[in-house]
């Protein structure tokens, strides 16, 4: 599964001169207590308690579900016809399945030979999401067959057999039934054994009307008229292979295609909305790539005939990766050649990618549970760049992984209540909770991380013999370490399991001593806290695979080494005392680098002249924000690193200093110098801003396309004069359809207008809004309401967030931005949701959106007291499947309360001593 693309999170990464003087040690020390302290007051140090919750028995299991669905499009029920093959492993007189939302009309079981038992009673235990079939008698051991006859409701909760909402060609309002399963909600499709271990082969039929399309997992083998309606159709899908029941299928709607076969001869298709086939062209040349590129690297072959990629309007996630039968967002998946940007062709073909990979790893081998979630999403959430960057080289899309995943997962990650990768998880609620930035996002990290320390040749051999091994079985994180152990030599499990099985990540600090022509380097090993420094009893320690380069070849590794340990010395030879030294190359190994004085002096001029690569100028910058962030260093100094990024061409690294722009703007929101802040930005973005305008130059490529939205989107926000003037300019030609804005231009012109707008512009854009015929166009709107300054304005954006103009899934994003627009937003949308908690619980049921929603929303405050409102509001509020996201909402609230006393000052003073004397570049 794919999470939809959440706003950049609060917590982002500047300087450290010099190794902290112990007062600074004990101060570093008294904070982290003294956090601590508070967080405890507030209960945040730890997680609640767990609830209690088994595994189904194992005495009876699936071999085959024979399932027929009825869906009714115009009263939202379904019925439903259950024949499943089953086998009783050991004497009961009880089955025992998953159930939630359905109810059971009949149930019976017929041992194989032997007469029918019809079941006497049904216990429904809702809390558990189970039903206990009893049975007269004793059902003895050996095979037979389970039928149920049952109803259920299309419910408009997107999870379980949902109807989703589209509009036809010519106006009218319909409703498609479409399927989201993971993590349990198979469950309310059909009863089922809803574990990922508990495999079978499915053989799927649905009842529909004649002029509907009607989509599962396999292909077509038999369509014929339904006998009792003659306006109705019965469609057979083939038998699956062995698989999960969160990974079946079904859709039912109208939709146009295109399809293609790949060059292995799999029939691919992308489902469209009616009349905008055109718009599936993009993810078609994708995929069609993409299967064949996963065969290779995998050397195993796609095993379904066919594979469908689908664009359903109301979906919670960005897409799931249903065997055979992707499905995905409108946004996920449609590129108009003309009204696309190039960031939605980037994101689909990320995502195509991801899905695709799932086929393989998560489909034909499945996690055994839920707690290996991150060897499923990890994984595909690593080797979607892999594939994207062998089919875009251009799009430069390792150095985007890391300002998209891997600094973002180190954010998290280096909070008190993360959590490790591998969680164990027991009661469905606490499913959601762990599809978040650490499952994905740091799991793609440490698999980079581990792919670069064994070497492609081998990562690939050892990938081969896990997926050949546990093909149709499932497996667990320890199948993969011996996989890729046996394949390289090398001790995986040892490595990895001090990064899948403990939370958080090191910091290494480095200092460097010249001894005649050679480097020695010091290096020590603590974990990275955001509040500061680790206190507790022991340390954790990892085995890091650490990289060092110099500017003798600042592209290659001068030497590799495995740390092991919390302290060692490093030789490097033949280093003159000129040339500088740097850690991580590429920035691959997961931790943060803290360097001494001396070494970081000496790197800083490889900003400016560009001598370091790109991806190491992001990361060094990165490092710095992050340690100014937890008191580790001064904030100033970040600032004054900031500035030497003048000449820096590369889109990633500028979107990179944009987002810790962007936290330090949200954290100074809280005085009454953000102005000054404001124009510290337009001073660091407008020689890149003049260079580039505001139209393409020849030869221009995708990157450059991203690079000025979003350095025009950043000169608009902070109110730089010319820019808003052209923006205004612009967007009136736009609006009176004299000159249509390039998609690339539209999101910072349309958020520059509005932050700098006033009523009539606000209402240029709901119109807009409701004249735009693509969904992604809808979203790019969407996103940028919440600029908008004025109380009532505000208001009104908020009151349009829950109108039926809005998607259900996209409502979050609305309120986000109006929580990440301004200081009086962030009030808003805060008292906002209070006030509509209700309504908006019921409408994502628990699920991983209203974890982003609160996180969205709450983040960027900055007050004590905060924290204690917003987790005394959760105590009478509950949101289970969002207690560890709220944890970590009020932990960041502190942070940034700390961060703000300990530097607003020395902030402050700065801006006004550059305002009196600015720099010259």
């Amino acid at each position: 599964m794919w999470l939809a693309a959440a706003a950049p999170s609060l917590a982002r990464r500047l300087l450290f001169l010099g190794p902290p003087p112990p007062p600074l040690l004990l101060l570093l020390f008294s904070r982290s207590s003294r956090r601590r302290r508070r967080l405890h007051s507030l209960g945040l140090a730890a997680m609640p308690e767990k609830r209690p919750f088994e595994r189904l028995p194992a005495d009876v299991s699936p071999i085959n579900y024979s399932l027929c669905l009825k869906p009714d499009l115009l009263d939202f029920t379904f019925e439903g016809k259950l024949e499943a093959a089953a086998q009783v492993r050991q004497a009961t007189n009880q089955i025992v399945m998953n159930c939630a939302d359905i109810d059971i009309i009949t149930a019976s079981y017929a041992p194989e030979g032997d007469e029918e038992i019809h079941a006497t009673g049904f216990n429904y235990q809702n809390e558990d999401e189970k039903v206990t079939l009893s049975f007269p008698s004793t059902l003895q051991t050996g095979t037979g067959t389970l039928k149920i006859d049952f109803v259920g409701e299309l419910n408009d909760k997107m999870k379980g057999f949902y109807r989703s909402k589209y509009t036809t060609p010519s106006g009218e309002v319909r409703y498609a039934a479409v399927t989201q399963f993971e993590a349990t909600d198979a469950r309310r499709a059909f009863p089922c054994w809803d574990e990922p271990a508990i495999k079978a082969t499915f053989d799927i039929s649905l009842v529909v009307p004649k002029d509907r399309v009607a989509l599962s997992n396999m292909n077509v083998i038999d369509r014929k008229p339904y006998p009792d309606d003659e306006n109705l159709v019965e469609v057979k899908f083939a038998r699956t292979p062995v698989m999960s029941t969160y990974l079946v299928a079904f859709v039912v709607g109208e939709y146009d295609f295109v399809e293609t076969r790949s060059k292995d001869g799999v029939c691919v298709r992308v489902y469209t909305p009616v009349g905008k086939a055109e718009q599936g062209k993009f993810a078609l040349e994708v995929a069609a790539k993409t299967l064949p590129f996963y065969k290779d690297y995998f050397n195993v072959p796609y095993p379904l005939p066919k594979i469908d990629l689908i664009a359903i309007a109301d979906f919670a996630a960005g897409a799931m990766e249903n065997w055979g039968l992707v499905t995905y967002r409108e946004t996920a998946l449609l590129i108009d050649p003309k009204n696309s940007c190039s960031s939605s062709r980037q994101w689909v073909a990320l995502v195509v990618g991801h899905e695709l990979a799932h086929q393989w790893f998560g489909n034909l081998v499945t996690m055994e549970w839920w707690t290996h979630l991150w060897l499923n999403e990890g994984f595909a959430s690593w080797i979607e760049y892999l594939c994207v960057d062998h089919c875009f080289p251009e799009y430069d899309i390792w150095t985007q992984f890391v300002s998209a995943d891997y600094t973002r997962a180190q954010e998290l990650d280096a909070l008190d209540n993360s959590h490790p990768i591998e969680v164990s998880v027991g009661h469905p609620s606490e499913v959601d909770e762990i599809f978040d930035a650490i499952s994905y996002s740091k799991g793609a990290s440490v698999i980079r991380m581990l792919h670069d320390y064994i070497g492609d040749k081998d990562f690939k051999k050892g990938m081969n013999m896990y997926l050949t091994k546990f093909q149709q079985k499932n497996a667990a994180t320890e199948d993969l370490w011996e996989s890729l152990e046996n394949a390289s030599g090398k001790p995986i499990a040892a490595v990895m399991n001090t990064w899948t099985k403990q939370m958080g990540f090191p910091l290494i600090y480095v200092e460097a001593e010249q001894v005649e022509d050679d480097r020695l380097l010091r290096l020590s090993q603590k974990k990275f806290c955001a509040g500061g420094s680790y206190v507790g009893e022991d340390c954790p320690q990892w085995m890091v695979p650490i990289t060092i380069s110099t500017s003798e070849d600042p592209n290659q590794a001068k030497l590799k080494i495995l740390m092991d340990k919390p302290e060692m010395n490093v030789v490097l030879k033949n280093v003159k005392p000129d040339q500088w030294v740097k850690l991580n190359l590429g920035t691959v190994g997961f931790y943060r680098t803290q360097y001494s004085s001396a070494m970081l002096e000496s790197l800083l001029p490889g900003i400016r002249d560009l001598s370091l690569p790109p991806v190491d100028r992001l990361g060094l910058q990165n490092d710095l924000f992050s340690l100014a962030r937890a008191g580790i260093i001064s904030t100033v100094e970040v600032l004054k690193v900031m500035e030497a990024f003048v000449n820096e061409p590369n889109y990633t690294v500028w979107s990179d200093l944009s987002c810790n722009l962007g936290i330090l703007s949200t954290l100074l929101s809280h005085t009454d110098f953000y102005e000054e802040i404001q124009e510290f930005v337009k001073d660091v973005f407008s020689p890149i801003g003049e260079r580039l305008g505001w139209d393409p130059k020849p030869g221009e490529g995708h990157l450059d396309a991203l690079l000025r939205g979003l350095v025009l989107g950043k000169l608009g926000k902070a109110g730089h004069k010319a820019t808003l003037e052209e923006a205004r300019r612009r967007f009136k030609d736009h609006v009176e359809g004299k000159q249509i804005l390039s998609a690339d231009l539209r999101s910072p012109v349309y958020l520059t207008v509005l932050k700098h707008g006033d009523g009539t512009t606000l209402d240029i854009m709901l119109k807009l809004h409701k004249q735009a015929d693509m969904q992604e166009e809808k979203n790019r709107i969407e996103r940028v309401l919440g600029a908008t300054l004025l109380p009532d304005l505000i208001q009104k954006v908020l009151t349009f967030a829950l109108s039926e103009e809005v998607r259900p899934q996209d409502t979050v994003s609305v309120i986000g931005g109006v929580a990440g627009g301004s200081k009086h937003g962030r009030k808003a949308a805060w008292k906002f949701i209070k006030d509509n908690w209700e309504e908006l619980y019921n409408r994502y049921q628990g699920g991983f959106l209203i974890s982003r929603l609160i996180k969205l929303s709450v983040e960027g405050f900055a007050v004590d007291k905060m924290a204690g409102e917003v987790k005394a509001f959760f105590e009478s509020h509950p949101a289970p499947s969002a207690e560890r996201t709220i944890q970590q909402c009020c932990e960041n609230i502190l942070l940034n309360a700390a961060w703000l006393k300990r530097d607003a000052e020395s902030i402050h003073q700065y801006l006004l001593q550059r305002k009196a004397s600015p720099p010259t570049v």
